[in-house]
């Protein structure tokens, strides 16, 4: 099998009350982890790859690894995306180089000019054989060169969606309902603590959620800043010289209410990260003596795929839709 675009993921993930995970890749070891337990849950994929990403392992090295990954998981469908393209040139780059779906970010400019480059990257990609996602609302947090000010976020406004969606051909739609990127995803003062005082985040806002599935029946809806912040690994961190206090991300019993509603596709980049730096450090911690990359990267690889099986199962739902 050969990468795919996610129309045919998505049309099954709507009519299944499932999503598919859309995990951010950097590396070897984190493509090997998350493929392979996708294979093992036969789950269908989206690989995505940020603006950072490319800056840091360089595109065609990102691509191979990503058709590696086709190679040896034939069985699930995989798609390679551009996560937050950030102008037309970027995403033409990607298109041209072999990626099968490409995201335009241009939220943070006003409606119709958001409306004007979403067009322009929609018509390109689609006469190359690539879908868009596109971005409605504004998320906080830090993911790479994506940097919002909780004051500047935005919860998409359901009654521009529909506009937005007939003007510019986009495929699928980012939606703001209260996510956030990073491990930092909620100040203290924004949360309530339960009987362990531990910090719990405001719940999202299915209110619009369900607005926007109303107006746009049958189309599917992206949740980006969407992970957990899986507080053993928090804790893994922090207990072997980490200082990561009051991170929290989105409960996963949200998430997958969200995925049995119009949301089809969840990011997840944060707690892969998480994962790897958390064993790491462990395994630092615990064997002074070790300085052979493949040590320490073995197991971190093999923690990622276990976070991953877990999302597959018990979020997304998706485990078992290849």
């Amino acid at each position: 099998m050969s990468l795919v675009t996610s129309t045919e993921m998505f049309k099954k993930a709507y009519a299944g009350g499932y999503a598919v995970g859309a995990f951010n890749v950097n590396n070897m070891e984190i493509v090997q982890g998350i493929t392979e337990a996708c294979k093992e849950e036969k789950a269908p994929v989206i690989l995505q790859v940020s603006k950072g990403a490319r800056a840091y392992a360089n595109h065609t090295y990102l691509v191979k690894l990503v058709e590696a990954a086709v190679i040896e998981c034939p069985e699930i469908p995989i798609v390679l995306h551009l996560d937050h393209g950030p102008d037309f040139e970027t995403c033409k780059s990607c298109i041209d180089g072999g990626f099968t779906s490409v995201m335009i970010d241009a939220s943070s400019k006003p409606f119709e000019e958001n409306i004007e480059i979403t067009k322009k990257v929609v018509e390109y990609a689609h006469d190359h054989g690539v879908v868009v996602e596109a971005e409605l609302g504004t998320l906080a947090g830090v993911e790479d060169d994506v940097k919002v000010d909780a004051a500047d976020s935005s919860y998409t406004r359901p009654e521009e969606v529909e506009e937005f969606v007939a003007k510019t051909g986009c495929d699928s739609l980012a939606i703001a309902i209260g996510t956030s990127h990073g491990a930092y995803k909620f100040t203290p003062d924004q949360c309530t603590r339960n009987e362990k005082g531990i910090l719990v985040p405001p719940p999202l806002r299915f209110d619009v959620l369900e607005e926007v599935s109303k107006r746009l029946p049958g189309f599917p809806i992206v949740l980006h800043g969407s992970s957990s912040v899986p507080q053993d690994y928090v804790k893994m961190v922090n207990e072997h010289g980490g200082k990561m206090p009051d991170a929290v991300g989105i409960p996963e019993e949200q998430l997958r209410q969200a995925a049995t509603l119009s949301v089809c596709k969840i990011n997840i980049d944060s707690d892969l990260r998480l994962t790897m730096t958390g064993t790491i450090r462990q395994f630092f911690d615990e064997h002074p003596d070790k300085f052979d990359p493949r040590e320490y990267l073995k197991p971190a690889r093999a923690n990622i795929k276990e976070t991953v099986r877990h999302k597959l199962r018990d979020v997304l739902g998706c485990a078992g839709k290849a």
